[in-house]
């Protein structure tokens, strides 16, 4: 038998489970609290993500209307993600809020290499952070649009990053942020 700690208190067995493969989007994540909810193509009830599952796939957090493909398992409480399997940044709809990257185009932001930062501090309210970059001097200014483009909703102190940075009118901006070890596996596939 094997079991899956969902959370401290929430312990899921192989016995409690149907674990099949959904797509879904997310509804809602609040990293504060610890979990949000997917709703699934197929209808039905919403799906359970706790911060713990999302962890192991290499995110703290997850923006609001991101795509996901989760293993879901069906417990006594309700349907559960017990697997992060691939997350999708939401479709961005009309402009973009920061002229900084607006006039660029994909394939050059595409061909900026991903670099490997920290987060410095990020501020969810106001919008806005810094990261520090390996090897280089000057932090790196995140964006909270760069940020839902990216898949994400926060960022803590800390926190691994892969960025992809260019040269925006008040210095050196990521115009793509990926949890690091999602990166990692982008690398692999």
């Amino acid at each position: 038998m094997t079991t899956y700690y969902i959370s401290e208190r929430q312990v899921v067995s192989d016995e409690d489970v149907d674990n099949e493969v959904i797509d879904g989007t997310v509804k809602w994540f609040d990293p504060v609290k610890g979990f949000g909810f997917v709703v699934a193509e197929s209808g039905g009830a919403d799906i359970l993500l706790h911060v713990n599952v999302l962890r192991n796939f290499g995110q703290s957090s997850v923006a609001d209307g991101a795509r996901m493909k989760v293993r879901v398992q069906s417990t006594q409480r309700g349907a559960q993600a017990v697997e992060v399997l691939q997350i999708e940044p939401p479709v961005v709809n009309g402009a973009s809020a920061l002229t900084d990257i607006a006039d660029l185009d994909e394939g050059q932001v595409a061909d900026a290499p991903l670099e490997p930062g920290r987060v410095k501090w990020f501020d969810k309210a106001k919008g806005f952070g810094f990261a520090n970059v390996f090897g280089r001097a000057d932090d790196v200014f995140l964006h909270i649009e760069v940020l839902r483009r990216s898949g994400l909703a926060d960022l803590q102190p800390g926190e691994a990053l892969a960025l992809r940075v260019i040269e925006g009118k008040r210095g050196q901006m990521a115009a793509e942020v990926h949890a690091w070890e999602a990166a990692l596996t982008k690398g692999q596939d």
